[in-house]
Protein backbone atom coordinates (compact mmCIF):
# COMPACT_ATOMS: atom_id res chain seq x y z
CA UNK A 1 0.00 0.00 0.00
CA UNK A 2 1.34 3.52 -1.08
CA UNK A 3 2.35 5.82 1.77
CA UNK A 4 2.02 9.86 1.55
CA UNK A 5 4.89 11.75 2.75
CA UNK A 6 4.56 15.16 4.17
CA UNK A 7 3.91 18.39 1.37
CA UNK A 8 6.66 20.37 1.09
CA UNK A 9 7.12 23.84 0.66
CA UNK A 10 6.21 24.79 -3.11
CA UNK A 11 6.81 28.02 -5.19
CA UNK A 12 3.36 29.66 -6.24
CA UNK A 13 4.27 28.14 -9.39
CA UNK A 14 4.57 24.70 -8.74
CA UNK A 15 1.01 25.11 -7.01
CA UNK A 16 0.04 26.36 -9.74
CA UNK A 17 0.90 23.71 -12.08
CA UNK A 18 -0.88 20.82 -9.45
CA UNK A 19 -3.88 22.90 -9.64
CA UNK A 20 -4.39 23.02 -12.78
CA UNK A 21 -3.04 19.21 -13.48
CA UNK A 22 -5.19 18.09 -10.59
CA UNK A 23 -8.18 19.97 -12.58
CA UNK A 24 -7.20 18.47 -15.97
CA UNK A 25 -7.24 14.84 -14.24
CA UNK A 26 -10.78 15.26 -12.91
CA UNK A 27 -12.06 16.90 -16.02
CA UNK A 28 -9.97 15.19 -19.02
CA UNK A 29 -8.10 12.42 -17.03
CA UNK A 30 -4.20 11.81 -16.72
CA UNK A 31 -3.68 10.33 -19.87
CA UNK A 32 -5.21 13.46 -21.77
CA UNK A 33 -3.55 16.20 -20.73
CA UNK A 34 0.35 17.02 -21.46
CA UNK A 35 2.73 19.47 -19.93
CA UNK A 36 2.25 21.64 -23.60
CA UNK A 37 -1.55 22.03 -21.82
CA UNK A 38 -0.08 23.19 -18.96
CA UNK A 39 2.50 25.28 -20.24
CA UNK A 40 -0.07 27.04 -22.72
CA UNK A 41 -2.30 27.76 -20.09
CA UNK A 42 -0.44 29.41 -17.75
CA UNK A 43 1.73 31.07 -20.23
CA UNK A 44 5.00 29.47 -18.92
CA UNK A 45 7.90 27.55 -20.92
CA UNK A 46 7.29 23.46 -20.67
CA UNK A 47 11.26 23.92 -19.23
CA UNK A 48 9.83 25.47 -16.09
CA UNK A 49 6.98 22.76 -15.36
CA UNK A 50 10.16 19.96 -15.89
CA UNK A 51 12.23 21.68 -13.61
CA UNK A 52 9.23 21.27 -10.93
CA UNK A 53 8.18 18.39 -11.83
CA UNK A 54 10.97 16.24 -13.84
CA UNK A 55 8.20 13.94 -15.38
CA UNK A 56 4.62 13.39 -16.05
CA UNK A 57 4.45 10.42 -12.91
CA UNK A 58 6.27 12.97 -10.77
CA UNK A 59 3.67 15.53 -11.76
CA UNK A 60 1.04 12.61 -11.14
CA UNK A 61 2.55 11.90 -7.43
CA UNK A 62 2.12 15.50 -6.58
CA UNK A 63 -0.76 16.39 -7.47
CA UNK A 64 -2.32 12.90 -5.60
CA UNK A 65 -0.09 13.05 -2.40
CA UNK A 66 -1.54 16.89 -1.79
CA UNK A 67 -5.18 15.56 -2.93
CA UNK A 68 -5.03 13.06 -0.09
CA UNK A 69 -3.55 14.73 2.17
CA UNK A 70 -5.87 17.34 2.01
CA UNK A 71 -8.61 14.81 2.73
CA UNK A 72 -6.68 13.31 5.70
CA UNK A 73 -6.39 16.44 7.23
CA UNK A 74 -10.29 16.80 7.59
CA UNK A 75 -11.19 13.25 8.13
CA UNK A 76 -9.15 12.91 10.93
CA UNK A 77 -10.08 16.47 12.73
CA UNK A 78 -14.05 15.74 11.82
CA UNK A 79 -13.51 12.17 13.20
CA UNK A 80 -11.35 13.31 16.05
CA UNK A 81 -14.18 15.58 17.57
CA UNK A 82 -16.36 13.67 20.07
CA UNK A 83 -18.92 16.76 20.08
CA UNK A 84 -20.07 16.16 16.39
CA UNK A 85 -23.06 13.36 15.53
CA UNK A 86 -21.98 10.77 13.54
CA UNK A 87 -24.71 11.76 10.99
CA UNK A 88 -22.72 15.28 10.88
CA UNK A 89 -19.49 13.63 10.06
CA UNK A 90 -21.00 11.84 6.99
CA UNK A 91 -22.53 15.24 6.26
CA UNK A 92 -18.92 16.66 6.42
CA UNK A 93 -18.05 13.91 4.30
CA UNK A 94 -20.22 14.18 1.21
CA UNK A 95 -19.51 18.12 1.56
CA UNK A 96 -16.30 17.40 -1.68
CA UNK A 97 -18.55 15.23 -3.79
CA UNK A 98 -21.30 17.92 -3.11
CA UNK A 99 -18.79 20.45 -4.52
CA UNK A 100 -17.68 18.53 -7.49
CA UNK A 101 -21.08 17.98 -8.46
CA UNK A 102 -21.73 21.80 -8.35
CA UNK A 103 -19.61 22.18 -11.63
CA UNK A 104 -19.73 20.67 -15.11
CA UNK A 105 -17.39 17.60 -15.55
CA UNK A 106 -15.25 17.81 -12.26
CA UNK A 107 -15.22 14.13 -10.29
CA UNK A 108 -12.95 13.04 -7.52
CA UNK A 109 -9.44 12.42 -8.59
CA UNK A 110 -9.07 9.88 -7.20
CA UNK A 111 -12.07 8.35 -9.04
CA UNK A 112 -11.14 10.10 -12.53
CA UNK A 113 -7.92 7.78 -12.07
CA UNK A 114 -9.40 4.54 -11.06
CA UNK A 115 -11.59 5.02 -14.69
CA UNK A 116 -7.81 4.56 -16.42
CA UNK A 117 -6.17 2.85 -13.74
CA UNK A 118 -5.15 -0.10 -16.25
CA UNK A 119 -2.76 3.13 -18.17
CA UNK A 120 -1.54 4.26 -15.07
CA UNK A 121 2.20 4.34 -13.80
CA UNK A 122 2.13 1.08 -10.61
CA UNK A 123 2.68 4.54 -8.23
CA UNK A 124 -0.31 5.64 -9.13
CA UNK A 125 -2.34 2.92 -8.83
CA UNK A 126 -1.30 2.16 -5.78
CA UNK A 127 -1.95 5.69 -4.75
CA UNK A 128 -5.61 5.27 -6.07
CA UNK A 129 -6.01 2.00 -4.16
CA UNK A 130 -4.56 4.13 -1.15
CA UNK A 131 -7.33 6.37 -1.45
CA UNK A 132 -10.07 4.13 -1.95
CA UNK A 133 -9.17 1.55 1.09
CA UNK A 134 -8.22 4.67 3.81
CA UNK A 135 -11.45 5.81 3.02
CA UNK A 136 -13.32 2.64 3.02
CA UNK A 137 -11.86 2.23 6.55
CA UNK A 138 -12.79 5.96 7.64
CA UNK A 139 -16.31 5.42 6.87
CA UNK A 140 -16.10 1.83 8.72
CA UNK A 141 -15.26 3.67 11.59
CA UNK A 142 -17.61 6.29 11.55
CA UNK A 143 -20.55 4.02 10.97
CA UNK A 144 -18.92 1.49 13.95
CA UNK A 145 -19.24 5.14 16.07
CA UNK A 146 -22.81 5.61 14.68
CA UNK A 147 -24.25 2.94 16.08
CA UNK A 148 -22.37 2.40 19.62
CA UNK A 149 -24.09 5.62 19.68
CA UNK A 150 -27.68 4.80 18.64
CA UNK A 151 -27.53 7.36 16.21
CA UNK A 152 -27.24 4.54 13.29
CA UNK A 153 -29.13 1.56 12.18
CA UNK A 154 -26.97 -0.75 9.64
CA UNK A 155 -28.76 -3.08 6.88
CA UNK A 156 -25.34 -5.00 7.16
CA UNK A 157 -21.81 -5.14 8.41
CA UNK A 158 -20.45 -1.42 8.95
CA UNK A 159 -17.64 -2.50 6.27
CA UNK A 160 -20.07 -3.48 3.84
CA UNK A 161 -22.11 -0.46 4.07
CA UNK A 162 -18.39 1.16 3.68
CA UNK A 163 -17.96 -0.15 0.50
CA UNK A 164 -21.63 0.74 -0.46
CA UNK A 165 -21.87 3.83 0.52
CA UNK A 166 -17.93 5.03 -1.00
CA UNK A 167 -18.99 3.42 -4.59
CA UNK A 168 -22.49 4.79 -4.59
CA UNK A 169 -20.78 8.72 -4.14
CA UNK A 170 -18.19 7.60 -6.89
CA UNK A 171 -20.39 6.03 -8.93
CA UNK A 172 -23.27 9.05 -8.88
CA UNK A 173 -20.64 11.61 -9.44
CA UNK A 174 -19.95 10.20 -12.53
CA UNK A 175 -23.18 9.43 -13.71
CA UNK A 176 -24.19 13.05 -12.76
CA UNK A 177 -21.03 14.29 -15.46
CA UNK A 178 -22.63 11.98 -17.69
CA UNK A 179 -26.25 13.38 -17.15
CA UNK A 180 -25.91 17.07 -16.02
CA UNK A 181 -28.29 16.22 -13.22
CA UNK A 182 -27.50 16.99 -9.84
CA UNK A 183 -29.93 14.95 -8.37
CA UNK A 184 -28.26 11.53 -9.18
CA UNK A 185 -25.61 12.72 -6.05
CA UNK A 186 -28.42 13.96 -3.96
CA UNK A 187 -30.29 11.06 -4.30
CA UNK A 188 -27.54 9.07 -3.12
CA UNK A 189 -26.75 10.80 -0.03
CA UNK A 190 -30.73 11.21 0.85
CA UNK A 191 -31.16 7.64 0.65
CA UNK A 192 -28.03 6.71 2.18
CA UNK A 193 -29.00 9.24 5.07
CA UNK A 194 -32.58 7.65 5.44
CA UNK A 195 -31.33 4.19 5.51
CA UNK A 196 -29.09 5.00 8.34
CA UNK A 197 -31.37 6.94 10.41
CA UNK A 198 -34.08 4.29 10.60
CA UNK A 199 -35.22 3.04 13.92
CA UNK A 200 -35.14 -0.58 14.64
Amino acid sequence: MATTTAPKQRSDTAEQILDLAETLIQTRGYSAFSYQDIADSLGIRKASIHYHFPSKTDLGIAVVDRYIARFDAGLTAIADDQSQSSMTMLDFYVQPYLQFASTPDRVCLSGALAGEVLALPPELRERVDHFFRTHQVWLTKILKRGVARGEFRLPAPAPKVARFTFAALQGALLVKRTTDDPSQLNDVISVMKLQLAQRA
